[in-house]
């Protein structure tokens, strides 16, 4: 078996790669455990097609969460519940990668034309 050095980052598989290639837009968000509820907490992340990636300590797989964000350009607040899909290592930085599983038709599309624009 290959000893691999902890601090060598570990090759993501082609088709996540390809994910990743879409359009991506930086973005602040607000995020809760749906679970739990309780106060809002601000995050850095960024926007994609059915999703977002957002900076995080641990969450668990699977956790849902509420997320709120304001597009750019057009200030509508978007509401949405997404579900943490995996969690990534990137140093000493954790990352959430979240798949959006009620989001409103007219958000989704926004977000749509807002990344097609880029």
């Amino acid at each position: 078996m290959e000893r691999r050095d902890e601090a060598e980052p570990v090759k993501a598989p082609e088709a996540e790669e390809e994910r990743r290639e879409s359009a991506r837009l930086p973005i602040q968000l607000l995020v809760r455990d749906r679970g739990i509820g309780g106060s809002y907490e601000p995050r850095s992340g960024n926007l994609g097609i059915g999703g977002v990636w957002f900076d995080s300590l641990h969450p668990p797989v699977g956790t849902e969460v509420e997320i709120r964000f304001l597009l750019p350009g057009g200030g509508v607040e978007v509401h949405a519940v997404g579900e943490i899909l995996r969690i990534t290592r990137e140093g000493a930085r954790f990352g959430a990668h979240v798949k959006f599983v009620e989001i409103p038709l007219d958000a989704e599309l926004a977000i749509a034309r807002l990344l097609q624009a880029r």
